[in-house]
């Protein structure tokens, strides 16, 4: 039973992860990592193939080597080499310990090559950086030792679940760093997503395993996948949700984009800071208007975002006659952040490729439009004739870091426009 616990606390706390947002690395390899040890723990059966059990176990050490990187200050470089070089070598190593397990602790070696780094760029991380490099220590000790088969003499679901610890820790790690990152709070949003998965799981789960206990033990791997779904349709409710809105209203597109909104903001109020500005300070406040522009075409992360309690929005929301409601807060940002941006841009025409452009550029065509000049994924055939224009522009003539360094630049003006002295409330 300490078994299947662990798997839930994992399966849940990846899958959460993944939810928070999967473009980001950090949470979808953190994410993956747990679910691969959900995985092996479910895996863990007499009637398996015992190989199969440690390949699944190697997992978790050779995405969270990744996470590592991705923490890391300018992970840009590091991070392609861990994706082409690390990451498939690693993987291999772990597939190759099926035939010959002592392989298998070599998949923990670039995690401490990766903690090495980490250790020595520490800035990142903030104040929970002590409680990551100690979970991340136990975790690779702990994963090296079974993994190495030296620790076989002590009870394997006592040894499965105290690295399932180190693990739940660490995840837990990455979403507070992550909510700190999005200006958001985290614990209530936890809170109510495991009472509400651990009930669903226990309620189907619990007749699985009364009749694993009472009739048969082979059982004991349906329990598992009963308690996996079970979590993965609460916690995925909303991807599901999307899912099923495709198929039932696909003749009614502005009907999904009503649902889907109010699906994302009623997701976004739990993680809604209480008194969010107060005390922060100008870089902090650049910063959280970095991310809201990031967030431009997301109402639901716009929802969650600090500045939705700036005191020019109740203004404009009361001038307008409009009920204050968290949808029309981050409405109302979303126009503020656009009409900010417009004021940016020069008087001669609707594009240019001087100085006194480029602030609006890297702000307009990035976020508003939604040019993405360096992914593969942006359709020119989607855009105006303008962005396309801006698109070739970014392509032929700015590097990426220096559009990364414009958008810096000018989300600290954007920033200085929105900034009011705020009061607690």
């Amino acid at each position: 039973m300490l078994t299947v616990v662990a798997f839930g606390f994992a399966w849940w706390l990846g899958l959460y992860l993944l939810a928070r947002d999967p473009r980001k690395p950090v949470l979808r390899r953190a994410g993956l990592g747990l679910l691969a040890y959900g995985l092996a723990l479910a895996a863990d059966q007499p009637f398996l193939d015992d190989r199969v059990h440690v390949v699944l176990l190697c997992l978790p050490a050779v995405l969270w080597t990744g996470v590592l990187v991705a923490l890391l200050p300018e992970p840009a470089g590091l991070d392609r080499r861990w994706f082409r070089v690390v990451f498939p070598a690693s993987l291999a190593v772990a597939l190759a310990s099926a035939l010959f397990r002592p392989l298998a602790g070599l998949v923990v070696l670039p995690l401490f090559w990766a903690l090495a780094l980490l250790l020595r760029r520490r800035a990142r991380i903030g104040t929970g950086f002590g409680v990551l490099v100690a979970a991340l220590l136990l975790f690779g000790l702990g994963s090296g030792l079974v993994l190495l088969g030296f620790l076989d003499d002590l009870p394997r679901t006592l040894l499965l679940a105290g690295i399932g610890l180190d693990l739940l820790l660490l995840g837990g790690c990455v979403a507070v760093l992550d909510a700190f990152d999005e200006g958001e709070a985290i614990r209530r949003d936890m809170v109510w997503s495991l009472l509400v998965a651990g009930g669903v799981a226990v309620l189907f789960g619990s007749q699985v395993g009364l009749a694993a206990l009472l009739v048969d033990r082979s059982l004991d791997l349906l329990l598992h996948g009963v308690v996996a779904a079970a979590i993965t349709v609460q916690v995925l409710a909303r991807p599901i949700n999307a899912l099923a809105d495709r198929f039932a209203f696909r003749d009614a597109p502005d009907l999904r984009q009503e649902r889907t909104e109010l699906r994302e903001v009623a997701a976004a109020l739990p993680r809604r800071a209480p008194a969010p500005l107060f005390g922060v300070d100008d870089a902090e406040f650049a910063r959280l208007t970095r991310r809201a522009l990031s967030h431009y075409g997301d109402l639901g992360k716009l929802a969650s975002s600090p500045l939705t309690a700036l005191p020019v929005i109740t203004d404009r929301l009361t001038a307008r006659g409009v009920p204050d409601a968290p949808l029309a807060r981050a409405t109302e940002l979303k126009a503020l952040l656009l009409e900010t941006i417009t004021r940016l841009k020069p008087a001669d025409g609707d594009f240019g490729t001087s100085e006194e452009w480029r602030h609006y550029n890297a702000l307009y065509f990035y976020y508003v439009v939604g040019v993405r000049p360096y992914s593969v994924r942006t359709k020119v055939t989607e855009i105006d004739p303008v962005a396309r224009r801006a698109l070739a522009w970014f392509v032929d003539q700015v590097p990426e870091r220096t559009l990364h360094n414009w958008q810096a630049a000018a989300a600290k003006i954007v920033a200085a426009e929105l900034r009011v002295p705020v009061s607690p409330s």
